[in-house]
């Protein structure tokens, strides 16, 4: 099995694009400082035709490193790189929003907590999977991102509304339907989908999407599940 070290100077050959790639292929850096879970990853990601893993890191300084030669569109983060800490991949998020602000940031961790999904929400991610996740929601998800869209599984969600739902205040208050639009809004579904999911029509969600929006006082449905922390609440 090769070394971390040992496997990060190969990055540079990733600016050589397949035969099959495209305007639309995704590349992906992953972070995470267990080797076997990086090589799991890649192994399931490069099935897929639009994927491409070009970068791999174990810890922040060399998260900093490859992240900057390989120029990825997605960022795919643990926030635990070390035995000293849970949450130091934070630190990661906070440094890549701030300096690749085209970049996604999508955090897959073991802990699902409500303040490390607020927090890493606050970092900059645009997304946040816990690793049990399946290969077909993983992947909806960093394509989600790597359109500019939010994606948090549902789990994740369900932490960031309850975190909105304990600190509106106001005329800015969401109604409870509203908190159930923007939960199934950050899983990524379409307006369709999430008039499936609550039994009303593709016209309603449109109406609602437009509430939501405008009381976090955002422009594009994709900002509106992490806008609550521009606008205040949380």
């Amino acid at each position: 099995m090769a070394e971390d070290g040992a496997r990060l100077p190969a990055a540079p050959r990733v600016a050589a694009p397949r035969a099959a790639a495209s305007g639309s292929e995704v590349r992906i850096v992953l972070i995470d400082d267990h080797a076997i879970m990086r090589q799991g990853l890649r192994s399931v990601l490069e099935r897929e035709p639009d994927l491409r893993v070009v970068g791999e890191a174990s810890s922040v300084a060399e998260a900093l490193a490859v992240v900057a030669r390989a120029r990825p569109s997605i960022v795919l983060l643990d926030l635990k790189l070390s035995t000293s800490s849970d949450s130091e991949g934070l630190q990661v998020c906070r440094k890549l929003a701030t300096e690749y602000p085209g970049m996604g940031v999508l955090v897959l961790t073991t802990f699902l907590d409500d303040r490390l999904v607020v927090e890493a929400v606050h970092a900059g991610a645009r997304g946040y999977v816990v690793k049990d996740i399946d290969t077909t929601e993983l992947t909806r998800a960093i394509r989600a991102v790597s359109r500019g869209e939010s994606a948090f599984d549902s789990r994740s969600a369900s932490a960031v509304v309850r975190s909105l739902n304990g600190q509106q205040t106001g005329g800015s208050r969401l109604t409870e339907r509203e908190l159930e639009v923007l939960a199934l809004l950050a899983r990524g579904l379409s307006n369709r989908a999430i008039g499936k999911e609550l039994f009303i029509s593709e016209t309603t969600v449109k109406f609602h999407v437009g509430k939501i929006m405008r009381k976090l006082e955002v422009s594009r449905r994709a900002e509106a599940v992490f806008a609550a922390s521009k606008a205040g609440l949380i």
